[in-house]
C-alpha cells in the first residue's frame, strides 16, 4: 500500500459523515508505518476500544470505513476463533466481531455488514509472517505467501462490496 497522509485518509471514510471523519483518532507516527506491508491500514482506537478502521485501496479509489463492535454476546476466552479476512487462528478475544454501517439509505436505517476480524486488524502483518498469532500457531497451507494475500484481500473486497450494496 502505497503511504497515506491525514487528510487523505480521512477524506476516504464512506460509512460515516465528514465530521465524525474529522474525529477519528488516526494511529500515530503515519509516517513511520510499515506501509510495504499493508495492504490494507487497520486500527482500533485507543480511546474507544469499541472502534476500528479500515481504510484500503479499492481500484484507483482510497476507501475507509468505520467499524464497531457490536454489544453484548458471549465472548469465550478459552477457544480459538479464526480471521474472515486473512484466516489467522488467535486464542480468546483475538479476533472481534465488527460491524460496519452501510452507506446510503441502508446504512441510515441501521442495516450494518460484520465479520470476525483480528481483533488489532493487523491482517498484512500475520499472513506475511511479520506479527504472530499469541499462543496459536498458523496452520500449514500449500498457497504462497502473494497467494495467501490475494486470498485475504479477495476476501476484504467482498466485504466492502457489501457495505456498498444499497
Amino acid at each position: 500500500m502505497e503511504p497515506l497522509g491525514e487528510n487523505a485518509i480521512r477524506a476516504s471514510f464512506i460509512n460515516c459523515s465528514k465530521g465524525e471523519a474529522r474525529r477519528i483518532n488516526l494511529p500515530r507516527e503515519l509516517s513511520e508505518l510499515p506501509w510495504g506491508d499493508l495492504d490494507f491500514l487497520g486500527w482500533r482506537d485507543p480511546g474507544a476500544p469499541d472502534r476500528g478502521y479500515l481504510v484500503t485501496q479499492r481500484g484507483e479509489q482510497t476507501v475507509g470505513i468505520t467499524l464497531r463492535v457490536p454489544q453484548g454476546g458471549p465472548r469465550s476466552f478459552t477457544k480459538t476463533t479464526m480471521c474472515s479476512f486473512c484466516l489467522t487462528g488467535h486464542p480468546g478475544s483475538g479476533v472481534s466481531l465488527l460491524a460496519a454501517r452501510k452507506v446510503g439509505a441502508s446504512g441510515r436505517d441501521g442495516n450494518t455488514v460484520g465479520a470476525y476480524m483480528c481483533a488489532d486488524l493487523a491482517c498484512p502483518l500475520y499472513v506475511r509472517g511479520k506479527k504472530q498469532s499469541v499462543l496459536v500457531h498458523r496452520y500449514k497451507e500449500s498457497l504462497s505467501v502473494e497467494e495467501r494475500l490475494a486470498r485475504m484481500q479477495g476476501n476484504v473486497d467482498e466485504f466492502l462490496a457489501k457495505i456498498l450494496q444499497g
